[in-house]
C-alpha cells in the first residue's frame, strides 16, 4: 500500500513585542520621531494626533469618486488649540500623527485605534490600516465620532497604535503618500 504525503505551508504574522520593537530600533529597522520609550506597550506603540486635522467641507453637489480624486478638495485644514475640536455625531475628519515612522524593507505594520476611545464611540483610523514595508511618513488618520454626543479632540492625545509586523521577503512602498509629513 502505498501512502501519499502532503506538504502544506502555512503563512502567518508575526507581531513584534517590546523587546524585538527595541532591538529593531535599536538596529536602526524601525524608526520613530519623537520617540518616547514610556508610549512603547507589549505589542505596539501609541501614536498621538498631531496639531492639524482637515474638516469636510458642505458641497452642495456630488464629488466624483475615481483613482484621480483628490481628498483635498472635500476637505479644508485647520489647526488644533489647547482647545480641542469639538467633532458633532457623525463626523468624519482627517488628523495626522504626530509622529513620523520609518520602517526597513521587510517590516510592515498596522495602524490601529486605541480601545479607551472605541469605548466613547471615537474610530480612530476606520479605514485602509495596513501600512506598507519602507514607509518613511506621518500616517493619516480617519476619525469619526459614531457616538450621539459630541467629543472633543485635543492635539498630542495618544490615540492611535501601531502593530509592527515582518514580512516575508523585502519591499517598498513608494505611492502617492510617500514621505507624507502634513494632510
Amino acid at each position: 500500500m502505498r501512502t501519499s504525503w502532503s506538504c502544506y505551508i502555512i503563512n502567518f504574522t508575526v507581531i513584534l513585542t517590546r523587546t524585538v520593537i527595541l532591538k529593531e530600533i535599536k538596529n536602526g529597522n524601525i524608526v520613530i520621531t519623537p520617540f518616547n520609550k514610556k508610549l512603547l506597550g507589549s505589542a505596539s506603540y501609541d501614536l498621538a494626533l498631531g496639531d492639524t486635522i482637515r474638516i469636510f467641507t458642505a458641497r452642495s453637489h456630488p464629488f466624483d469618486v475615481h483613482d484621480n480624486s483628490n481628498y483635498s478638495e472635500l476637505t479644508k485644514p485647520i489647526r488644533l488649540t489647547k482647545k480641542g475640536y469639538i467633532m458633532d455625531p457623525g463626523e468624519v475628519i482627517l488628523g495626522i500623527t504626530n509622529e513620523n515612522i520609518k520602517l526597513a524593507s521587510n517590516i510592515a505594520g498596522w495602524l490601529e485605534g486605541r480601545s479607551r476611545f472605541a469605548r466613547m464611540g471615537l474610530m480612530v483610523h476606520i479605514s485602509s490600516p495596513f501600512m506598507s514595508p519602507g514607509i518613511d511618513s506621518h500616517q493619516v488618520l480617519e476619525i469619526a465620532n459614531l457616538s450621539p454626543t459630541p467629543l472633543i479632540i485635543y492635539p498630542k492625545t495618544k490615540i492611535c497604535q501601531f502593530i509592527f509586523e515582518y514580512c516575508e521577503g523585502n519591499a517598498f512602498y513608494d505611492g502617492v503618500f510617500s514621505k507624507q509629513k502634513k494632510i
